[in-house]
């Protein structure tokens, strides 16, 4: 049996249904990617533009966007969780050309500039609701009047004008600091706003920056890693597969505290190498 571990959770696996063991004993790193050469292939000739499919959060990627920004956090003593939204009514394609440009002038005048965003639809806001907006978990400290007048500024030269004249809403640019030292808020952060998040868009849903794809977000053990933490009582639940044909055998729920954290050093260990 192996066992593949992340912060708060531990997947038993049967090798022999697994396959081959683990080359590795870290993954979910962007840089065990194997490169793929390009594929060329000759375009359909059509009049017709290409339509677009909607996008939306898969399963899988709600669970790497959440090991990756538990990982961010465990990188940076002090995170800051943004959210962007409109002026007016925005197309999905309109508001992720926004972002990108958004972005990349915070990158220009930025040191260290780390970040994952992820795409919502607004509901509560009558006016703009279904409009697009944004939320961003990043490690950098925010002048708020500076970054918010530019927010502002940068909509309205790409044409996303208030539909009152001279109306900015200081809500278009939010900032709330997250100290990173407690995985739980974190944690609720991640829930609220990607588990639970099943709109569709026209548009990417969620990106991070080079280095936040670069961390590892899982590392293989053997079943004693695990059998530590039941000596410790830090086992909130476990979860037998009875499903003969899977893989997976169980799944134990890890409580993320003071005295189970350490555990995760390795892990913290090595992303810190990429940090550097």
């Amino acid at each position: 049996m192996v066992v593949k571990n992340t912060y708060g959770t531990s997947v038993t696996f049967s090798v022999k249904k697994y396959g081959n063991a683990p080359k590795h004993e870290f993954t979910g790193s962007a840089t065990l990617r194997k490169k793929q050469e390009p594929v060329k292939q000759a375009k359909p000739k059509t009049d017709k533009p290409k339509e677009k499919k909607d996008r939306s959060l898969s399963k899988r990627s709600k669970q790497k966007i959440r090991k990756k920004i538990t990982c961010f956090a465990r990188c940076y003593k002090r995170l800051s969780f943004v959210t962007l939204t409109f002026l007016n009514i925005v197309t999905d394609e309109e508001a992720i050309n926004l972002l990108r440009k958004f972005i990349d002038n915070v990158k220009k005048r930025s040191v260290d500039f780390q970040y994952v965003w992820i795409a919502e639809r607004q509901t509560k806001n009558d006016a703009f609701k279904g409009n697009v907006h944004f939320h961003m978990i990043t490690n950098k400290y925010w002048k708020l009047e500076k970054w918010w007048n530019y927010w502002i500024s940068l909509q309205q030269k790409n044409g996303i004008v208030p539909r009152e004249k001279d109306f900015k809403p200081s809500s278009a640019f939010d900032v709330r600091q997250l100290n990173s030292n407690n995985i739980r808020t974190i944690a609720s952060y991640v829930t609220k706003y990607v588990t639970k998040n099943n709109a569709k868009f026209k548009c990417q849903v969620w990106n991070c920056s080079k280095l936040v794809s670069k961390l590892f977000t899982d590392f293989y053990t053997t079943t004693e890693f695990t059998d530590q933490f039941k000596r410790m009582n830090a086992v909130l639940k476990e979860l037998d597969n009875n499903d003969k044909n899977s893989p997976v055998i169980n799944v134990k729920m890890i409580d993320l505290n003071r005295n189970t954290l350490p555990m995760y050093k390795r892990l913290d260990d090595k992303n810190l190498i990429h940090k550097i």
